[in-house]
This record gives C-alpha cells, sequence and structure tokens, in this order.
C-alpha cells in the first residue's frame, strides 16, 4: 500500500511541474492601432526544463481554432523564464472566441523518451 501512495504522490509532483499561463479569465481591448480589431495580452511561465517552445492558440466553443494575429505563434522560451504575448483578434471573432491556450511542443530527438505535453486554456470572461 506505501507503494501505490509514493508512486502516485511521484505522479502527481511530475504532472504538476508544467508551465502557467495568466490572467485565467482574459478580456479583450480595443486598440487605438487597427478600427475592427480587439486585443488582449497573456503571460505565461516556463517552469519545465524539459521544454522550450510553446504554441498560442484561440478556439471557438467547438474547439474550432480561430484565425488570430500575434507576433508569433510559437514562441522560444526558456527554463524559469516568462513572456508576454500580445494578441489580436477581428471584433467579428471576439464573440466567438471562448479559449485562449498555451500548449508546450516537444522537440523531436534521437533519443526515444516519453514526454508529455501540456495545454493551459483561459475562457475569455467579457462574453
Amino acid at each position: 500500500m506505501k507503494k501505490i501512495v509514493f508512486a502516485l504522490a511521484l505522479l502527481a509532483s511530475t504532472i504538476s511541474v508544467g508551465h502557467e499561463m495568466v490572467p485565467t479569465y482574459p478580456k479583450w481591448r480595443t486598440t487605438g492601432l487597427y478600427e475592427g480589431v480587439v486585443t488582449t495580452t497573456i503571460e505565461i511561465f516556463n517552469k519545465r526544463n524539459d521544454v522550450e517552445y510553446y504554441e498560442i492558440g484561440i478556439f471557438d466553443r467547438d474547439w474550432q481554432p480561430l484565425y488570430f494575429v500575434a507576433d508569433y505563434k510559437v514562441i522560444r522560451l526558456k527554463y524559469l523564464a516568462s513572456a508576454s504575448i500580445d494578441v489580436y483578434i477581428s471584433k467579428e471573432n471576439k464573440d466567438r472566441a471562448e479559449y485562449i491556450c498555451s500548449r508546450s511542443k516537444i522537440r523531436k530527438s534521437e533519443e526515444s523518451r516519453t514526454a508529455v505535453s501540456s495545454r493551459i486554456c483561459s475562457r475569455f470572461k467579457d462574453k
């Protein structure tokens, strides 16, 4: 029994070491730069020493991807570093956008080892 509890505790501690993304409920705001476009900013923090790349995505309520613009849709983020990303979307798609997500990108390597990709999503508050 003690071995099972130890194994579950080890698994939980391994899974909990991922990346973070804030805010939990982002809000769209208008931009002064472009008419018909809204923006939001997310912050990603990398707590995984085995991952350096993260992909950003915006999805509707059925998890269909929506078109958006960001400086980079895939960003390089070193271990224990953070990045602030501005994301832009048309006002027409703003009401369809339900989730914004960041997903760790596992690098292909010559070694065969098990790797876990993590995805974190936030839900837009101003629906």
